[in-house]
């Protein structure tokens, strides 16, 4: 038991860590766009996991989508959706938006109950809206600027900002958090899986649209974060204006 709480503090310290170090070399490893300072460092870091992505976790969700009855499959993804919900409600609340923490609470409740512990989610199908939120749009939603681009290990695009809120949601994630530890890695793997199977058609535009995958990688992930942040109502930045 103290092994495995010590093993997730370092993990949690050590991407608290990583984003500072980037923070703080950011100003001397500038490739010449302002938002991606590491561009050196983190087009290295996309192709390891590209790599990894094409030799381990692509064929195991291959291999996932091709075993796995679909309906089981769809069983899955909607129970972590389910526990996912209760850590949206949660930043919800933390940014002042109660109303929408109150419908979070009410899908994991309906979820979980008629749900059966959230293998289908009932909440959508009655017409409860689901929302997005992390403790980075959070930190955002507090004024916390999001800081440079970072692509990290295994967790791919984020930017300072985001790396310390993921952080968070590991230190806070009730799967990264139950024992015994093999049940506990069983469903992270599982997780992986059934997540990236929601990748398949997207990666196909990707393959057709993208001349450089980084680039476009980059470019959609800070327009879509920033949307989060502000609700899909970003304000215009300064060289818009001009």
């Amino acid at each position: 038991m103290l092994t495995d709480k010590m093993a997730k503090r370092t993990m949690t310290r050590s991407l608290a860590a990583l984003a500072l170090a980037a923070l703080l070399a950011g100003g001397c490893a500038s490739t010449g766009n302002p938002k991606d300072p590491l561009e050196g460092f983190n087009r290295a870091m996309f192709a390891f996991n590209d790599d990894l992505d094409k030799i381990v976790i692509k064929p195991a969700a291959k291999g996932y989508a091709a075993v796995v009855p679909e309906l089981v499959q769809h069983g899955v993804h909607n129970f972590f959706a389910n526990i996912g919900d209760i850590f949206i409600a949660v930043n919800d609340a933390l940014q002042g938006k109660v109303p929408d923490a109150i419908n979070d609470v009410g899908r994991v409740l309906v979820n979980t109950t008629l749900g059966v512990l959230g293998l289908r989610d009932v909440a959508t199908e009655l017409g409860v809206e689901k929302h997005e939120e992390d403790f980075g749009q959070t930190l955002g939603a507090w004024g916390v600027g999001e800081g440079a681009y970072i692509v990290l290990p295994f967790f791919g695009s984020r930017t300072i900002r985001d790396s310390f809120g993921l952080a968070l949601d590991l230190h806070f994630d009730p799967v990264s958090n139950m024992n015994p530890i093999p049940d506990r890695n069983t469903l992270i793997v599982t997780r992986v899986l059934s997540d990236r199977t929601q990748l398949f058609a997207a990666e196909k535009i990707l393959d057709e649209a993208a001349l450089d995958r980084y680039s476009y990688v980059r470019n959609a992930y800070l327009q879509r974060r920033r949307n989060q942040v502000f609700d899909g109502n970003p304000p215009r930045h300064r060289d818009e204006d001009e």
